[in-house]
Parts: structure tokens; sequence; C-alpha cells
């Protein structure tokens, strides 16, 4: 569970470094250079998403119960994912109604895959992954709206066209998610 926690830390604090308006990631970015910057940000950010696999990986050999979500939750999970799959894909179709509207699409993405199988698993390795994720998700989620309303960014007006393809192209990944992606990335098949 150390190497879980310590792999949070570590992937979440480095993703974190705009929570407080970005002071801190400005003056990091101001006296590293650009460079150096990028390349200290993706190695912290590496280490610690190599800690997580490992430490959730780990976590699983011994799965210390919490409680087990009824079988109807699955249904309501899988709705979940096909939503957050579209927000995914709304962060990068320029010109989405999606992405004009809500702003942040990533976050809200990630708030919704972790709501979704914080919902579905019920150990503590698991609520410690997905419950962290959650919690960093609705910070940076507020915050980036503060810092949007402070510096009053416009975000351009979506169009139809963008929006649909928006749609249409979360329902394929959605669909290659749990129809086959899922199990082999994460070894748990989620259909069939």
């Amino acid at each position: 569970m150390v190497y879980l926690v310590l792999g949070l830390l570590l992937f979440l604090g480095t993703h974190s470094l705009r929570l407080g308006g970005g002071s801190q990631r400005d003056a990091l970015f101001l006296r590293w250079g650009e460079a150096k910057f990028k390349t200290i940000y993706a190695l912290l950010s590496g280490a610690g998403l190599a800690l997580i696999v490992y430490g959730y990986s780990l976590a699983r050999e011994a799965p210390i119960v919490l409680w087990v979500p009824p079988a109807g939750v699955r249904h309501g999970v899988f709705l979940l994912m096909l939503v957050s799959m579209v927000f995914l894909v709304a962060t990068y179709v320029p010109g989405n109604a999606i992405r004009a509207r809500l702003h942040h699409p990533m976050v809200l993405s990630v708030k919704v895959w972790a709501l979704a199988h914080l919902l579905a698993n019920g150990t503590v390795a698991q609520v410690v992954l997905f419950g962290g994720f959650l919690v960093w998700s609705v910070l940076i989620f507020r915050a980036s709206r503060r810092r949007d309303k402070a510096l009053a960014v416009q975000y351009p007006v979506g169009r139809t066209g963008p929006t649909v393809l928006t749609i249409g192209l979360g329902v394929v990944l959605w669909a290659v998610l749990i129809g086959w992606l899922h199990g082999v990335l994460i070894g748990v098949r989620l259909i069939g």
C-alpha cells in the first residue's frame, strides 16, 4: 500500500501545480526553463505512475475487502464510463459543444471515471486509488474554473459536426474499452 500512496502523491502532486492559481508552476517554469521543467515533470509523473501500477498490483495480491458492490451497480458503472469516454474525447476534438460548455472535459472525465470505479470496487487499495483521483479531480476542476473566471477566459462556441464526432468517437472508445482493452491493460475482462 505504501508504493500506491507514494505513487499517488507523486503523480497527483505533479499534476496539482496549478491548484494555487498556477504560481508554483510558473515559478518553476521560469527558474528551470521549458525543457528542464518538462523533463522533470515527465520523469516525476512517470515515476508516480509506475509506483501506482506497482503498488496497486501488490495490493491486488492480498485485497482487504471493505464492501462488495451489488450486481446491479455494473450497469450504472458502464453508463458512467460511457460519459467519461465522451468527456475524454471532447478534450481533443476541436470545436465541440461539450468542451465549449464544460471547459475542462479531461478533468471531468477523470472525475466520472474515478466515481464509477469507486462504485464498482470495494477493496482498500481501490478506495485509495480511485478516491485519490476523485478528490484530486474535484479540487483541480474547481481551481481551473476559478482561474478561468479570474482571467476572463472565453471558450469558442461549439458546433454540431464536431460535437456529433466527439460523441461517436467516445462511444467507439467506450465499446473498445469494455469489450477488449480493459482486459488487456488491467487484466479484468468486463464482458464475456
